[in-house]
């Protein structure tokens, strides 16, 4: 038992780890359950009534083939219209940030994704060149192009489609990161901003978002970011990020990012996951996270010998997440 103590004492394992529907093991990650399912070397009873039972995007285990066919026809979710898209994209822009005035309450959680071009020796140094933010509906709530703030080198039109012109009479750099920052914020100031839950500034929802970020010059609390190349359910076995092409097929079952990139895409992407991991149906705890003062003691040194004494589940019981998990912002 000391063994398991040890274990339960390093691995954080809670109830909001992905779990398999087989046999109740906790993984740190969903590309580690996947691994423990369909892997190279997977848990063959799993395995077999995986293959059987099993959804290849969420991972859940159905009480029956046809369940899972009902499920996983909803699970699968389509990409976005291409057509209508890029004839949107050609009409121009579109801005509809707004600070919520008391009276009316925008949107609580948006996502943003932006496209680059090239600047400097080379076209080598990211410039924001274009920015989309959208809500949780899927609907443009700000789309535009930006003009950078040093010369651009290298449009990069075969991914970002980009022309010199577009550029020409875009938004400045400065004037879109203060849309930007004070929509995020929503009238509260930055040092005031503590959790989703305390106020009124928005979560903002992303894939590599520390990047986006940095080339718009917009700075917001690290509580309110909700970033899928960061996320621990979603990060490789190694704990490295991948890509958003590759969790949108894994877990949504469509392809992105198949020719000129776009930045809706990209965002609509972003957005279908997080509600994915947010609407996860995890057991209710008022103190859910290792961090939080109530639980500093739960696996002290000083509690050895209790906690040898304890079964698996009753260790299980008092372990908590050393991640905050999305389902929270829903709670």
């Amino acid at each position: 038992m000391e063994h398991m103590v040890d274990h339960m004492r390093t691995t954080y394992h809670s109830v909001h780890e992905p779990t398999c529907g087989v046999c109740k093991k906790h993984c740190r990650s969903f590309e580690s359950l996947r691994e423990h399912l369909i892997g190279p070397l997977p848990k063959q009873e799993c395995k077999n009534l995986f293959n059987i039972r099993g959804c290849k995007f969420c991972l859940a285990i159905l009480n029956s083939p046809y369940a899972l066919k009902i499920h996983q026809d909803r699970c699968q979710l389509s990409g976005v219209n291409y057509g209508i898209l890029a004839r949107m994209a050609n009409l121009g822009l579109r801005d509809s940030l707004t600070i919520d005035n008391g009276f009316s309450r925008g949107p609580q959680e948006v996502a943003l994704a932006c496209k680059m071009v090239g600047g400097g020796s080379g076209g080598s140094l990211d410039l924001c060149a274009r920015v989309c933010i959208i809500d949780d509906n899927e609907n443009t709530i700000f789309h535009t192009y930006v003009k950078p703030p040093i010369p651009v080198t290298n449009y990069r039109y075969e991914t970002t489609g980009i022309r010199p012109e577009y550029l020409r009479d875009a938004m400045p750099l400065r004037q879109v990161q203060r849309r930007i920052q004070d929509f995020l914020c929503n009238g509260e100031a930055m040092w005031k901003i503590r959790s989703p839950k305390d106020g009124k500034a928005r979560i903002l929802i992303g894939h590599g978002l520390d990047h986006d970020l940095d080339r718009l010059q917009v700075e917001y609390p690290a509580t309110m970011i909700r970033d899928t190349a960061k996320y621990p359910p979603l990060v490789k076995t190694s704990k490295l990020s991948n890509s958003l092409k590759y969790l949108t097929q894994a877990y949504l079952g469509y392809d992105i990012q198949t020719g000129i990139l776009d930045p809706y895409e990209d965002c609509v992407a972003t957005m279908r996951l997080y509600l994915r991991m947010r609407n996860q149906v995890h057991r209710r705890e008022d103190y859910p996270l290792a961090s939080d003062p109530q639980n500093r003691n739960n696996f002290a040194s000083w509690r050895q010998s209790e906690l040898e004494r304890m079964s698996p589940e009753e260790m299980l019981a008092i372990s908590k997440s050393d991640y905050y998990c999305w389902c929270l912002d829903s709670a």
